[in-house]
């Protein structure tokens, strides 16, 4: 187990993590909101490659196919390639593509965006933020 030792006697990092956590949220003012950011997990770029295969089934990085082409997608607006079909509520729902944006896209689309095209869903929060660095890495 990970530990670290400020005066020789070992505490778990775990609990050291919760009690920063607890001491942020006592002060004034601090409310259990915790912002998605805070808490998102990083991602690696070189898993979200393999996980993106999966989304190879309707996706390509550099191609419309089923799904429209993802090159650039992070920082683009929903809905905005001129040369591919979205949903119209797709294209109406004014949503940017950021790492927020495609986490709660790929957690629920249809959740996000009712009467969306997409329907498959990435359950695990470590994939959704690994195939999240893999896209960003995609200019």
């Amino acid at each position: 187990m990970n530990s670290l030792s400020a005066r020789g006697d070992r505490v778990p990092i775990v609990t050291l993590a919760a009690a920063a956590i607890a001491t942020l949220l006592a002060a004034p003012g601090a409310t259990a909101d915790v912002p998605a950011a805070a808490v998102r997990v990083a991602g690696d770029p070189e898993h979200g490659r393999l996980v993106y295969h999966a989304c190879e089934a309707c996706h390509s990085v550099d191609d419309n196919d089923i799904g429209p082409r993802h090159r650039g997608v992070v920082g683009r607006r929903a809905g905005s390639l001129d040369d591919y079909s979205y949903s119209n509520a797709l294209r109406a729902s004014g949503i940017t593509w950021d790492e927020a944006t495609l986490d709660a896209w790929l957690s629920n689309p249809s959740a996000l965006v009712p009467g969306t095209k997409m329907f498959f869903r990435v359950d695990d929060p470590q994939s959704r933020a690994d195939v999240i660095a893999f896209l960003k890495a995609q200019k």
